[in-house]
């Protein structure tokens, strides 16, 4: 391996690196909405809960690769999609690949809020009862935070999944970091070397991650913080 032709293909790469943190920001924060929406409709009336159980099933019952070629591909056919005020999105691949990430997420999101919601102790919500508190005071002051707290462990590694799923955006002509990796490697045949920088981006990414959520984790449990003399 040469060294220049490794610093030359990371200074490429490093130009995709913007695409790549907006659509993981953008598609995180958004299905991160969606989820909680999800989650508290599923709690909720019987029709909801059913509705929300299908998607549940259809979105993680499909692989994230063709349900990004469906809105980006699929959509177009129908008349009614190009002749729609929402065409002028849906035509764009970035868009597309924005809803498709935050839906599918949305869809895994749900799941682990929903485990955090079961999570909230009863006795908590009993004791907000007594205080006076009820329906959305009650679920923004005590239900949302102590679930958002329990399910915050398990979101985060969706969150590092959602990261490296931003690569399927170079399916769609976008060229973020693995876009770019694949232009490169279609010109200097150069496979490890260039896939091998590509990892190290994404790899410093969630590491990065990681360690953030592991700080909010501390800072929401304050048992967890080391004890101080």
């Amino acid at each position: 391996m040469e060294l220049s032709f490794l610093a030359d293909t990371m200074a490429k790469l490093l130009q995709g690196l913007p695409l790549t943190l907006n659509l993981s920001f953008v598609s995180i924060l958004s299905g991160g909405i969606l989820a909680v929406l999800l989650a508290l409709l599923r709690a909720g009336s019987a029709p909801g809960a059913w509705f929300v159980r299908a998607y549940v099933f259809v979105l993680r019952g499909t692989p994230l690769l063709l349900q990004l070629f469906l809105i980006y591909y699929g959509l177009g056919q129908f008349a009614a999609v190009r002749n729609g005020v929402l065409w002028p999105f849906l035509r764009e691949p970035y868009w597309c690949a924005i809803l498709a990430l935050a839906l599918n997420t949305a869809a895994y999101g749900s799941e682990i809020i929903r485990g955090g919601l079961q999570a909230v102790p009863v006795g908590a919500i009993e004791a907000a009862r007594v205080a006076g508190m009820s329906g959305p005071l009650l679920y923004r002051r005590i239900i949302l935070p102590l679930a958002l707290r329990q399910a915050l462990p398990a979101y985060g590694n969706e969150i590092v999944l959602m990261v490296k799923s931003t690569s399927l955006a170079s399916i769609v002509t976008l060229m973020e970091v693995s876009g770019i990796s694949y232009a490169i490697v279609s010109e200097t045949y150069r496979a490890f070397e260039v896939f091998l920088c590509a990892g190290a981006i994404y790899l410093a990414i969630n590491f990065l991650l990681t360690r953030a959520v592991a700080w909010l984790e501390i800072w929401l449990n304050p048992h967890l913080r080391p004890a101080t003399t």
